[in-house]
């Protein structure tokens, strides 16, 4: 009979959902550990090909009273999407006539915020946490803030709001988005904030909120952040390197609800 040695590290384990103290058997990992590979493998990749089930995510906003509209990126399919990542960062033309069309009737000088929500790389994340995410963020929004309808995005890459925050004449873009999933978290939502969005915006001209989730950044930290951030965006007219998030000073002074100018 082989002697199984009990690991000390499974106290450890039970605290977090990282990949550590897997043990051996012989030259190789215990078959639990290989099980649970292959799981959360298939998880992950599960979340890259799965697609977004837009009509129940309009649904689910629709319920909290968010006016929605749909777009596409220049990726015809997910195989394409993948392979050309430069695809996903530019709006479908059929899409941005539509849209111009429809936008015809808003004023003229535009809106503060674009609000978009784009499947990425995990339709997973934004089915589960997107409506949440932006229930929460609601209170902190003003009445006077002109916002976009929500614009529910698929092929979509970050950079995509570049384009739909143009088109829509916005002070910013704020986009939820899946991340790329990691072994231990197939479903997590990546918010990407951009000051006077248009096309060719680089990335070091973005503020980014990563890991939105029960498990991770919770819903209502997240959309503290947010606010801080769009309130500080829009005043001083910047994102990205040049704004940093100081939001938990804001938190050590009692301001649950930062007001956005």
């Amino acid at each position: 009979m082989t002697a199984v040695t009990l690991s000390p590290w499974a106290a450890w384990r039970a605290a977090t959902p990282a990949r550590l103290a897997l043990g051996r058997a012989g030259n190789g990992m215990p078959t639990d550990e290989t099980l649970r590979f292959g799981w959360a493998h298939a998880m992950a990749r599960d979340a890259i090909h799965a697609p977004l089930d837009v009509e129940a995510l309009e649904r689910d906003l629709a319920a909290d009273a968010w006016t929605t509209t749909r777009a596409r990126s220049q990726a015809g399919d997910r195989t394409t999407y993948l392979r050309r990542p430069d695809l996903g960062r530019r709006l479908d033309a059929d899409e941005a006539s539509h849209l111009r069309a429809t936008l015809g009737e808003r004023p003229s000088n535009g809106c503060d915020v674009c609000l978009v929500v784009g499947d990425g790389l995990s339709s997973l994340a934004v089915a589960r946490h997107a409506a949440p995410l932006l229930a929460a963020l609601r209170p902190h929004l003003p009445s006077t803030l002109r916002l976009s309808p929500v614009v529910i995005a698929t092929q979509a890459r970050v950079a995509l709001a570049d384009d739909l925050g143009e088109l829509f004449g916005a002070r910013l873009s704020v986009m939820l988005i899946g991340e790329r999933p990691g072994l231990s978290s197939p479903d997590s939502l990546g918010i990407y904030l951009t000051h006077a969005p248009r096309h060719g915006r680089h990335d070091a001209e973005r503020n980014c909120i990563s890991n939105v989730r029960p498990e991770g950044l919770a819903y209502a930290s997240a959309a503290f952040k947010l606010s801080w951030l769009m309130r500080e965006a829009l005043s001083r007219g910047l994102s990205g390197v040049g704004l940093k998030d100081e939001s938990d000073h804001a938190t050590l002074r009692g301001d649950s609800k930062p007001a956005l100018p």
